[in-house]
């Protein structure tokens, strides 16, 4: 994606997103984003998501060294290695899924959620809490993470809120998926069969979805759709009421 079609913001302090547009299947408009975070030692963390274009590359250079570059889930892997090549002394740190697609490419990685140990530092936990957050349950096995200082949740496939507006605020689609139209938000009925269809183990999703309710967050920065600004509390515990009565 072009350095034109994306939309960089600082959500809070010391967090930014990098969002635009991205089609799952080429053709379904969920929008794509990356996370960094300045973390308090001054190096930055990114979640990275979306392709690493002259824009992104120059906000990064801005916020300090990239010393962490982390994928989600299982199928958010796609521009590790551009970053991983961009930034050669940042630790890559993925689920076990993830980094099995990537061995043809010959990434090294410094960590793996569903491999290591449960209690595994990495060396960020001072500002972004993991433990306790690998949903080995869920069909992408997904990884949220929390920005404690912000109360922000940051999140790939686990919860949308679409559709997706600001991801392709610079583009000439809507962001709007046909026929679905706005029926896909923690709040709808059919994200919530989604939530529940995406449990395979549905044991392990309710004790990772209770795990996280007893975070305090009010924010959640989603891969696909808009940022939840204000009641994201609210929206985790609607999207996820079934793993969590």
């Amino acid at each position: 994606m072009t350095s034109q079609q994306t939309v960089i913001r600082e959500v809070v302090k010391d967090i930014w997103t990098f969002s635009c547009p991205f089609s799952r299947f080429g053709f379904v408009p969920v929008g794509g984003r990356s996370t960094a975070i300045k973390l308090s030692s001054g190096d930055v963390w990114v979640l990275a998501s979306t392709p690493l274009n002259d824009a992104t590359k120059s906000k990064l250079s801005e916020l300090g060294p990239v010393k962490y570059i982390v994928s989600a889930d299982a199928v958010h892997h796609l521009f590790l290695g551009e970053f991983k090549k961009e930034y050669p002394s940042a630790k890559l740190i993925a689920p076990e899924e993830a980094i099995k697609k990537k061995t043809e490419e010959g990434l090294t990685f410094d960590g793996s959620w569903g491999k290591d140990p449960e209690d595994t530092t990495y060396g960020f936990e001072h500002d972004v809490c993991h433990l306790s957050a690998y949903f080995s349950g869920h069909q992408n096995k997904e990884v949220v993470f929390f920005h404690p200082s912000s109360k922000t949740l940051i999140e790939a496939d686990l919860l949308f809120n679409l559709p997706a507006n600001e991801q392709y605020s610079k583009s000439s689609s809507s962001g709007r998926i046909p026929l679905l139209g706005n029926m896909i938000h923690p709040w709808h009925g059919l994200h919530k069969k989604l939530a529940w269809a995406a449990g395979v183990d549905k044991a392990a999703m309710k004790r990772d979805c209770k795990a996280i309710a007893d975070w305090d967050f009010k924010r959640i920065i989603p891969c696909h759709g808009d940022v939840i600004e204000e009641r994201g509390k609210d929206a985790f515990m609607e999207a996820f009421k079934a793993f969590l009565d």
